[in-house]
């Protein structure tokens, strides 16, 4: 069962040179549980289909479609409710733990505050309840650390104490959005392994945004692939990163040091002008003129999903339930 289930959602941006459609008719599914990973090149429209579940999107933007959490839909609900959700039931692991956490303010006062607010505790059940969660973390003399400020604290510490921060509230749904962005590989191993133990402690779904392939392939139950505002490719991690259908992901995994380097040709289209067809055609070995003018569907092959005209010939495509969704809905 879907803990949240997105439909045909649609984030639009109006700038002065135009409607910038960073998300354009997505639909998703989270698994109560697991862990999705939305893989992607920067730019695709990735964090702002993040943000656009909790709504934490600039006045120039506008949100349209259906985001089901545990059968409520956000883009409908109150203020007052929204709030409640932030947080306590859905968390943000946002970018950067340096400019994400206070500068100003004490490790402690940061997660305990969350306590406070969150699980009603008093002021030094929380404070206590902190020190318990970073020594969980594995950080050393968590005691000493609630009395430091963020500026005191290594890379590594930082993401930990950002993760407590995040977990405050006992969340269903975590979003870490690109967690490992800018890294070295120690450090990038330290913080999968601040999520891996994030899900295991919470028994949280997440939604773990990034565009480092490796460390989707090591967390991730299942793997979305975005490009240019749209999910060309959904399934299992194992059969997408192993045996992927679009040409899109293919090229992905190619570019990988690994694979040979072998970079994608040419550059995503502009989020202003989107193809009308398939939005990969122009950098497609594969693409016919039909791909120049149809949008395809969803089909499914061999348990995956994916937005292709000519992925699979020799079989009838397979609608899928999310575009007999969007047909319902689009306008």
């Amino acid at each position: 069962m879907a803990l949240l289930k997105i439909r045909n959602l649609t984030t639009r941006f109006f700038a002065e040179e135009g409607i910038v459609r960073a998300c354009d008719r997505v639909s998703l599914d989270i698994p109560a549980g697991k862990t999705v990973g939305l893989i992607g090149e920067t730019g695709c429209g990735k964090s702002v289909l993040g943000m656009s579940i909790l709504r934490l999107l600039p006045r120039n933007a506008a949100i349209n479609g259906e985001i089901h959490y545990k059968g409520e839909d956000i883009l409908t609900m109150g203020l007052d409710r929204l709030r409640h959700l932030r947080g306590k039931e859905i968390a943000l692991l946002p970018q950067s733990p340096s400019t994400s956490l206070n500068p100003v303010l004490k490790i402690g006062f940061q997660i305990a505050q969350g306590l406070h607010l969150h699980r009603k505790l008093k002021w030094e059940e929380a404070w206590a309840k902190a020190a318990e969660i970073l020594d969980s973390f594995k950080l050393a003399e968590p005691a000493k650390r609630l009395q430091e400020y963020p500026h005191q604290l290594s890379g590594g510490m930082k993401q930990r104490a950002l993760a407590a921060a995040s977990i405050t509230g006992s969340p269903s749904l975590l979003i870490a959005d690109e967690p490992t962005k800018g890294l070295d590989a120690v450090l990038r191993a330290q913080v999968v392994g601040v999520l891996r133990q994030l899900v295991r402690e919470t028994g949280a779904a997440m939604l773990l945004i990034t565009h480092d392939l490796k460390v989707a392939a090591g967390l991730c139950d299942e793997i979305a692939v975005m490009y240019a505002g749209e999910i060309l490719e959904h399934g299992p991690a194992e059969m997408v990163l192993r045996k992927p259908l679009h040409p899109y992901t293919q090229g992905l995994l190619a570019s990988l040091p690994e694979n040979g380097l072998h970079p994608i040709p040419g550059f995503s289209p502009s989020l202003l002008e989107a193809p009308a067809g398939c939005k990969f055609y122009r950098r497609c070995m594969r693409a016919r003129d039909l791909c120049a003018k149809k949008r395809p569907l969803f089909q499914q092959v061999d348990g995956s999903y994916v937005r292709c005209l000519f992925v699979d010939q020799g079989r009838k495509p397979q609608q899928d339930l999310h575009d007999r969704d969007l047909q319902k809905t689009a306008v």
